[in-house]
């Protein structure tokens, strides 16, 4: 056995799968090819397209492969069940999202960050790339302070250490102690599981070095439901662990409040100006991309921005109203 077998056996790879087949076969040739035999789980929830027959044609030529039904179908309960079912004997859980592109050398990348920085969870930046225009300015909002606030995991910078990042490399035990993520919970449940984590002595090392790809969604109206539920799942966390918003990501929830004023307009114009200044922000800051980039695919980057703005802060505020959270702290998993 070398040297490369033995690293390869100490990590369990979990993909999270619900219709993924325009992503899988890229994804699963990326990671045959890149993580010298290591366990591929692919969780999947349920699909209904040609996600299974992919799964199960690359598992007849690759042993390492296994295909694992997650009759919960969210991603959180997917990598818990792979976790407590096929990771007894690994150290190291490797997250993959199908909706992401990898670079070479990830998970030997990612393996060497957490030994030189004494890390038991290395995660990593996400850069968001589009194709189709619409896509082409989620991606330009998404890479931009106006799109995420100056978030550190959606910039290229220095390596620290950090609160939170895209989930790549984690240690199983560690995991396991805390109870892994908290399976009632949709959205958000990496920033949930990272401050268990730290609570339980953990440190998390952002690497710039190993910054994946994210393709953003296609439509405004799966943005505005993707944001939505993002906020959601924030809402949640911050409620559940009692803690504030930082002002950055506060700013998104007078937006809905702005439009809700909108009706008063017609009492008298001055309820119109907190709609009408934001949208001139946004509109204006999304222009001026356009002009730098040459692009009016760029330019709409401000009207994405608006989008993301309203369903994250609408889900956020809904959350609040809705009953309060269960217990903090989650037992411990256990092998199956």
């Amino acid at each position: 056995m070398t040297a490369a077998d033995i690293l390869a056996g100490d990590v369990l790879i979990v993909i999270p799968c619900l219709n993924e087949q325009a992503n899988l076969p890229r994804l699963l040739d990326r990671l045959v090819a890149d993580t010298g035999g290591a366990d591929i789980v692919v969780a999947d929830g349920g699909s209904t397209d040609r996600s299974l027959e992919i799964v199960a044609d690359y598992r007849r030529r690759h042993r390492n492969i296994h295909l694992l039904p997650n009759p919960r179908r969210i991603q959180s309960a997917g990598v818990n069940l792979a976790v407590t079912t096929m990771g007894r004997g690994k150290r190291w859980l490797l997250r993959i999202d199908a909706h992401c592109d990898y670079p070479d050398g990830y998970m030997a990348g990612l393996l060497d960050s957490a030994a030189r920085h004494d890390a038991t969870s290395v995660v990593v930046p996400m850069v968001t790339r589009g194709q189709a225009c619409f896509q082409r300015a989620c991606a330009e909002a998404q890479n931009s302070l106006i799109g995420t606030g100056g978030s550190p995991h959606r910039h290229l910078g220095e390596g620290r250490y950090v609160d939170h990042g895209h989930h790549a490399l984690m240690r199983i035990d560690l995991f396991l102690k805390v109870g892994g993520y908290r399976e009632a919970q949709s959205h958000n449940e990496d920033a949930e599981l990272d401050i268990r984590l730290q609570a339980a002595g953990g440190r998390i090392w952002l690497e710039p070095g190993q910054a994946i790809v994210y393709h953003p969604r296609k439509t405004a109206g799966a943005l505005l439901r993707q944001y939505f539920r993002y906020g959601e799942g924030r809402a949640r966390t911050m409620r559940l662990h009692r803690i504030r918003l930082k002002p950055r990501q506060a700013l998104p929830l007078l937006v809905p409040v702005a439009i809700a004023l909108l009706p008063l307009a017609l009492l008298h114009p001055i309820f119109a100006l907190p709609a009408i200044g934001w949208a001139a922000i946004c509109l204006t800051y999304g222009m001026l991309l356009g002009l730098r980039q040459r692009s009016a695919c760029a330019a709409a980057s401000g009207f994405a921005a608006m989008i993301m703005h309203l369903g994250w802060g609408s889900g956020y505020l809904r959350q609040l109203v809705q009953p309060r959270p269960g217990e903090r702290h989650l037992p411990a998993l256990t092998f199956r």
